[in-house]
């Protein structure tokens, strides 16, 4: 199966100097890369900026920066992919005017116009054609299920994992994550809470291989 996994957060300049990111630190998209590369699959991986090495045995390792860089990358690999799974933590929001010079420190506060950025999620289930599968995540800090739930419907999503971040020890920059699994045709998986390594097996056996709730033993 050709898999397309991207992973990591983006930056949005500000000025030269200067960005807008988040805390994403790429570990879950990377290990869903090397066990799908552990399980025989053809993995691309495209990544925002992260201080991971890429697993061994990829077809290919993109590096992208921007959210703009991500959609464009995005799309022209879809279209090959048999399943492609949205892991990276793409930027919402991009500063409207980016600064040629280092904005100085002056008196008072500082006022940043946003603009959106594309939603990848939303134009890859646009594209989505009979026979692939695409899988994302909801990283929540409030109502996760419901939160999922709705992404899932919304993106055209045939499964995603649902994931609460912002505690300690699960999540971003953690090496374990906390995810439930929910699928299109109304499968629902806890898979619990465990090593980031691990999760990505189970969830790379259970996404690529069709695997239902009886079958994984959950």
């Amino acid at each position: 199966m050709k898999i397309l996994i991207n992973a990591g957060p983006t930056r949005e300049s500000i000025d030269p100097v200067r960005f807008i990111t988040n805390h994403s630190s790429g570990k879950m998209g990377y290990a869903l890369a090397a066990a799908a590369v552990k399980a025989g699959h053809e993995v691309t991986l495209v990544s925002g900026p992260v201080v991971l090495a890429p697993p061994a045995g990829l077809k290919e390792f993109i590096s992208i920066t921007t959210a703009a860089e991500m959609a464009e990358v995005m799309k022209k690999q879809f279209p090959m992919a048999d399943l492609t799974i949205l892991c990276a933590a793409v930027a919402d929001y991009r500063p409207k005017r980016v600064s040629e010079f280092k904005l100085k420190k002056l008196p008072g506060g500082l006022t940043l116009e946003l603009e959106r950025t594309e939603d990848i999620a939303l134009t890859l289930g646009r594209m989505k054609r009979t026979g692939q599968l695409l899988a994302g995540f909801a990283a929540e800090t409030d109502d996760v299920e419901q939160n999922a739930l709705k992404k899932l419907k919304e993106k055209n999503f045939d499964w995603i994992a649902a994931n609460r971040v912002g505690i300690p020890g699960s999540g971003f920059g953690s090496d374990t994550n906390t995810v439930k699994l929910f699928a299109a045709d109304g499968t629902v998986m806890d898979l619990g809470s465990e090593l980031k390594t691990l999760l990505a097996e189970r969830m790379i056996r259970i996404i690529a291989s069709g695997k239902n709730k009886g079958e994984d033993g959950n």
